[in-house]
């Protein structure tokens, strides 16, 4: 006999939990959104108005889902934003949040929706992930009422968080996570008090998730990987791309590199606001990544991952990454060195004038060593060897420990360190080294046209960041871009 239509999910969750127990790997999926924005106001709109507008952008998500599930994804990442936007004021959001209570309760809202007051969003999820027995990850905004006996409590008595949901293949919610380092212009939402740790079991490996920002930082980032010991991130964002170290596939995936996990980046699409740019990334570099500046399309990504890459036979080694730099005195030869501006931060750089060479470039406690040999360089193009060590950002102040070669904009170096997208030179050879005083570094190849260069670059157990047989493509910039979390300031806000 056929099993009944209430059984069916529980009979296909089983059949691919033991498929994935099975295997090594997973099938996993992101998908980068064309978010449909609301009308800019900042007065709220009715709750049934909110309503239609993230109905229309989940119907999107949920043409999605179904095409990921049909190709037999076991997950998929949605956008930071991807259900509402960007356009609002604390006071024009709050038709939009619902109350996401913790996964403790154990609680389905596809099947018991009214359990925690009006919740139509996470019912919708919870059902994409029900009628597709796929793990569906979205970003919506939580509401949390405080009164007077909390300090803390804001004047409309309420607390608001940008929120990230994980809904397993039953519908139940089984994560929540609130963002703990707000970008500036989050103005809507609250800080949660203490930042969240938040992981979860699955059939093929633990994952943990947090949001855009937060990959900065070392709370949540670095405690879910370095004490927590995820296999995976999940990591909805709406990341708007800076050239020359701070490009979402770019920066991404180095940070996958650099932390050896597997990192699935769901970014929304907007060309008005530089947001594109998403991937499945892993240690060993993009399964599969998508840039596109031109256009207003989303688009769905899927790739095979390693369950557990810790225990995968291409695991890359732990790098000891100033063991190499520090050896070094200093490359003799001309050093005549220069400022520029990346962004805010003023770097030391090195005009490169050879077709070859070696050079070193120091600031601080940072000293950059860079051997190349270009192959077929254009004269009308200038590359530099930068170094910067110091706090960046304007309000929230973190600290940067960063070794660049990079193309300038033009002959004249003053702009130097602005962004460029495109090149003509390429490289026979390149190896880039530094004396970092973390180990926490993460390694960024980019190609001209903002491409990735996956496979065609190494590194190597001291820390040098080294191209395997040349330049494929002409070169914009290789990077090894460092964190020292012990540095920074304290949170001006929090």
């Amino acid at each position: 006999m056929l099993p009944s239509q209430a059984l069916l999910p529980a009979v296909v969750f089983a059949l691919a939990a033991l498929q994935a127990l099975a295997s090594n790997t997973f099938l996993a999926a992101v998908y980068e959104h064309a978010v449909i924005l609301p009308e800019s106001t900042d007065l709220p709109v009715s709750p049934s108005h909110a309503l239609a507008l993230m109905n229309k952008n989940m119907d999107v998500l949920e043409g999605a889902i179904k095409e990921a599930a049909r190709q037999g994804a076991h997950i998929i990442v949605t956008p930071e934003d991807g259900i509402y936007g960007w356009r609002f004021t604390r006071e024009s959001i709050y038709p939009y949040l619902e109350d996401i209570p913790d996964p403790v309760v154990d609680w389905i809202p596809c099947t018991d929706p009214t359990r925690f007051g009006p919740t139509p969003v996470q019912e919708r999820l919870s059902c994409m992930a029900r009628n597709n027995s796929i793990y569906v990850v979205a970003n919506i905004g939580d509401k949390k009422p405080c009164d007077s006996s909390d300090p803390s409590c804001p004047r409309d008595g309420r607390y608001q968080y940008n929120t990230d949901v994980v809904f397993d293949t039953q519908g139940k919610l089984v994560a929540r996570y609130h963002k703990y380092n707000l970008f500036r212009s989050e103005t809507q939402f609250n800080y949660p008090k203490e930042p969240e740790a938040v992981t979860f079991e699955t059939p093929f490996g633990k994952f943990g998730i947090f949001t855009c920002f937060d990959i900065l930082f070392y709370e949540p980032a670095m405690v879910l990987v370095s004490k927590m010991q995820v296999d995976t991130v999940l990591f909805p964002t709406a990341w708007m791309n800076v050239l020359p170290f701070l490009t979402a596939i770019e920066f991404h995936s180095a940070w996958a590199m650099g932390m050896r996990v597997n990192l699935l980046s769901a970014n929304t699409h907007s060309t008005s606001k530089a947001m594109t740019g998403s991937g499945l990334f892993t240690p060993e570099g993009p399964a599969a990544y998508h840039y596109d500046s031109a256009t207003e399309e989303g688009r769905l990504l899927l790739a095979e991952l390693s369950t557990h890459p810790r225990l995968s036979p291409t695991y890359p080694p732990a790098i000891n990454w100033s063991s190499h730099a520090t050896s070094i005195k200093k490359f003799p030869g001309e050093n005549d060195t220069f400022s520029g501006a990346v962004r805010r931060d003023i770097f030391t750089f090195s005009e490169l004038r050879h077709k070859d060479g070696n050079c070193t470039v120091c600031q601080g406690d940072l000293c950059c060593h860079l051997v190349y040999q270009m192959s077929n360089k254009s004269e009308d193009e200038v590359y530099v060897l930068g170094a910067f060590d110091g706090l960046h950002g304007s309000l929230i102040k973190y600290h940067w420990q960063i070794c660049s070669l990079l193309k300038c904009p033009s002959t004249n170096l003053s702009t130097c360190g602005q962004p460029v997208e495109t090149a003509q030179t390429k490289f026979e050879m390149f190896s880039l080294s530094g004396t970092f005083g973390t180990s926490y570094v993460f390694p960024e190849v980019l190609y001209s046209g903002v491409q990735l260069a996956p496979g065609e670059f190494e590194v190597l157990r001291d820390g040098r960041l080294k191209s395997k047989h040349g330049t494929s493509k002409p070169l914009i910039t290789a990077t090894l871009f460092g964190r020292l979390y012990e540095k920074d300031l304290p949170h001006p806000l929090r």
